[in-house]
């Protein structure tokens, strides 16, 4: 058996050209077959359910010829000029948000090409690539806009978003989207959100706030994460995969600093599998937000990840789980130990 000489991560730095952005802008490969329909709702959170039956009807709603800002989805009768033209799925991490987003994109009866799906980063990182107006034209045509993972980190981002979705709201493009925050309280903690309250208020109304409550579905009856690896058992399973990277971790987040995060999910193309030794704690918040992308785009792809080092719930400071940002590197931790947990079968007895 010959064996597999491993990639790596740091030796890549993908170029995304602009009109590859949009194209890509569909729910990630996680999320390519999942429908209302496989949404499995904990019996002991009745929002989770009253969250597919409102979603359901609002993607049944979408349906007919493009609403130039005319038509209303949540009331029978005319609503007033101001009404919300979209749905915000407010709840913790791992509760199904996405999976449900994901559903109504697909459940929307309208062509790929009228649909928009993307993260929040990677809705910012399009108008860097095509511009503003740019941007405005290219989705102004669109049915839906859904957003996932919809978090505000700076006032550049809050006054951008804000201008961008009420142009689109006006072009009549019904928007969705994701967050652990609800809509009045984004950006607080992490700058004077106070000072930019117009711009908060009015992303505010664009959305019908729907809140799902339950816990981490992906800690549900699963067994706790697995303990991280040897180097040596790490760098065995690198060259007995096909197609897996093999990268120090101290290494690749010095890496991730010369690479755009827009280009992180191009980072990984081709990836079956992440091989990181030497995992320890972030050394920044800066480097942690990276980090928190890259984790974003990995799960995505459903690109397992085998590690030596620290335990993935060991990554972040408590001063940074205590800090504005604690609801991003919960979810990492989550999502990380989750395809650590997929990694296992790498190893070899």
């Amino acid at each position: 058996m010959t064996e597999a000489v491993p990639l790596s991560l740091c030796a890549r730095e993908p170029r995304v050209p602009a009109d590859r952005l949009v194209a890509e802008m569909v729910p990630p490969p996680r999320f390519d077959s999942v429908r209302f329909e496989t949404y499995v709702p904990d019996p002991n959170q009745p929002s989770q359910a009253e969250a597919v039956t409102v979603l359901g009807s609002f993607a049944a709603g979408l349906g007919g010829a493009h609403a130039s800002g005319r038509r209303r989805w949540f009331s029978r009768k005319p609503a007033a000029p101001a009404a919300p033209r979209g749905v915000y799925l407010d709840g913790g991490y791992g509760v199904g948000k996405t999976h449900l987003l994901a559903s109504l994109w697909h459940a929307t009866p309208a062509e790929p090409a009228l649909k928009a799906f993307g993260t929040f980063v990677e809705l910012t990182n399009l108008v860097g690539a095509l511009g503003f107006q740019q941007t405005v034209a290219t989705l102004s045509g669109h049915r839906l806009l859904c957003i996932d993972e919809f978090e505000l980190d700076d006032p550049g981002d809050t006054v951008l978003v804000s201008t961008l979705l009420g142009k689109l709201v006006e072009a009549g493009v019904a928007l969705a989207a994701t967050s652990n925050t609800l809509p009045g309280k984004l950006g607080e903690g992490r700058f004077a959100a106070a000072d930019f309250l117009r711009e908060i208020q009015g992303l505010s109304a664009h959305f019908r706030p729907l809140r799902i409550d339950g816990e981490d579905y992906r800690h549900r009856g699963l067994p706790e994460a697995p303990a991280p690896f040897s180097d040596e058992q790490v760098t065995r399973a690198a060259h007995a995969t096909e197609r897996a990277s093999l990268d120090g971790f101290p290494e690749l987040l010095e890496h991730l600093a010369r690479v755009h995060p827009s280009r992180y999910g191009a980072l990984t193309d081709g990836v079956r599998a992440v091989c990181l030794t030497d995992v320890r704690p972030v050394p920044d918040q800066s480097t942690a937000l990276r980090l928190v992308v890259l984790a974003d785009r990995l799960y995505d792809r459903e690109v397992p990840v085998l590690a030596s080092g620290l335990p993935f719930d060991r990554l972040f400071a408590e001063e940074m789980l205590k800090g504005g940002y604690r609801k991003k590197y919960y979810r990492a931790i989550s999502r990380l130990t989750a395809l650590a947990r997929d990694a296992k079968g790498l190893v070899a007895p």
